[in-house]
């Protein structure tokens, strides 16, 4: 006996004849008792004799249906922890991210998640670029959320997004009455720049092209964040990516689009071994939700 026909078998049993058992099942009386022709077929057994026109058990019906009912309740709990994995009230996820993506797009993006997942156990770490690899690698994180290649043989990108420059300043700086601003028109101005020896500070030197002989690049960090730190303090012009300033989360200084065909990438990637479970899915989906908000803010 197939798991349909134990199932058809036990609900006759348990409700005493075809007609309610159809009802049970949500299935015509007739597609009952087909199942139950079969049932008796592939057991060997006569489970049902009709008397006064009422399916009566016989004794070998009442020892198949103890065995049965016991398999029934393992089968109903599998079928409770599927549905469980598949709209988990209590889950964890381990996530890491690049320090630029954590103050706005991972905070809104977690806050999200916590919409859909409400006893979710989310631990979210900031890492450099190469710690964030062995995070994946290493299965200490679920998910990775970075900006820059990571290139890896075992990781996987799940989605990329195209990510633009942007020019942040004080807003008394002279630039700041500008709608875009040009390479050429930061000549003789301070620039907070990223040391070239940096993949994001090679980014910064195509998109200054020539250019950047005429800037004062005498300011680097390693860090898109702290540049507008430095730019809010008045040390210069900050050229950095535009989901540091996601948000205006940065009292005091003016944002401006940076001409530039340079693009940075920001990625989901994931450890291409360990595949995705329900809590990093609706991870995904909560960062796109939330990236289509930043654009079009």
């Amino acid at each position: 006996m197939n798991l349909r026909q134990m199932e058809v078998f036990r609900a006759v049993m348990m409700s005493g004849g075809v007609n309610t058992a159809a009802e049970l099942l949500h299935v015509s009386p007739p597609a009952i008792s087909k199942v139950l022709a079969q049932a008796a077929k592939a057991s060997g057994l006569v489970l049902f004799e009709r008397v006064k026109g009422r399916l009566i058990p016989t004794p070998e019906a009442h020892q198949l249906y103890a065995e049965v009912d016991q398999l029934w309740r393992g089968v109903e709990k599998v079928r409770d922890v599927s549905r469980a994995l598949s709209q988990p009230a209590r889950t964890s996820l381990r996530l890491a991210c690049s320090a630029s993506l954590a103050p706005y797009l991972m905070s809104r993006t977690v806050a999200k998640l916590y919409d859909a997942i409400p006893r979710l156990q989310c631990s979210v770490t900031v890492y450099p670029p190469d710690r964030l690899n062995e995070a994946l690698l290493d299965r200490s994180a679920q998910l990775g959320v970075a900006l820059l290649p990571h290139e890896h043989p075992n990781l996987a990108k799940v989605k990329s997004y195209p990510c633009g420059l942007a020019c942040v300043m004080r807003a008394e700086h002279p630039l700041a009455r500008r709608k875009l601003i040009r390479p050429a028109d930061l000549a003789g101005e301070r620039v907070i720049s990223s040391p070239e020896s940096t993949p994001f500070g090679q980014t910064l030197r195509r998109a200054f092209g020539a250019a950047a002989d005429k800037m004062h690049r005498d300011c680097e960090t390693t860090s898109s964040n702290s540049a507008c730190w430095f730019a809010q303090a008045g040390v210069g012009i900050a050229v950095v990516d535009q989901v540091t300033i996601a948000g205006g989360l940065l009292a005091g200084l003016e944002v401006r689009p940076f001409q530039s065909s340079e693009k940075m990438t920001v990625s989901i990637l994931r450890n291409r071994y360990r595949p995705m479970g329900v809590a990093e899915k609706a991870f995904v989906d909560a960062f796109d939700a939330v990236w289509k908000t930043m654009g079009s803010s």
